[in-house]
């Protein structure tokens, strides 16, 4: 009995944690960070001074959501980077738990598919915390303002095309970019990223 009761306290503990900490909403200034790169470098948003803001993806490499947005996320830096907003990927994944997610295998995955992006390991997964990240793949757009923060513009998904089989799909973090490039908040500002859940640490 007492065992249950605790198992019972630390489930809503866990449960009051996670309500009090929702991570970043629309507005909010985000922090920087340092992670380790697939190419042994730690990587912080500092690092691009000429950057107007950020595309910070969230995804991992065994998630069949991450894997079909693959060759979308490549895409999406190629024309984000133009406009000012290079793309950093993060794994927050627990390696120990799902190993197709570890650091090796992370550097293949990226030499596989020709990612053109740094991407990031999460190891403590303090960042994907902070920033409230669920899912595979998460995206939160940050704007550079006029003192120099980084604000959180877009909350979601990619686009509305999860399959990727639709030619006329939304294409929501593009069209973000757009809007805050024209003075503008996306339309929408936050939609639901759809994916696997982010396999938390115990």
């Amino acid at each position: 009995m007492k065992s249950i009761f605790t198992a019972l306290l630390i489930l809503t503990a866990m449960s009051t944690e996670t309500f009090a900490n929702p991570g970043y909403q629309i507005g909010d200034v985000a922090t920087d960070f340092k992670l380790k790169n697939i190419d042994g470098r730690m990587v912080s948003l500092s690092d691009y001074p000429d950057a107007k803001g950020f595309v910070i993806v969230f995804t991992c490499n065994h998630c069949p959501y991450a894997k079909l947005y693959e060759e979308r996320l490549v895409a999406l830096d190629k024309v984000a980077k133009a406009k000012g907003y290079p793309v950093i990927a993060i794994n927050p994944n627990d390696a120990t738990k799902y190993p197709e997610d570890s650091y090796e295998n992370m550097i293949k995955r990226a030499k596989e598919k020709g990612f053109t992006f740094p991407y990031l390991v999460d190891e403590t997964q303090e960042i994907a915390r902070t920033y409230g990240a669920l899912r595979t793949p998460h995206v939160f757009l940050l704007k550079k303002d006029s003192d120099n923060k980084l604000r959180v513009a877009y909350i979601g998904a990619i686009d509305d095309d999860t399959e990727g089989t639709r030619p006329d799909r939304v294409k929501y973090v593009e069209n973000a970019i757009d809007a805050v490039e024209n003075g503008q908040k996306p339309d929408p500002e936050i939609t639901k990223a759809i994916g696997c859940t982010i396999k938390w640490k115990t």
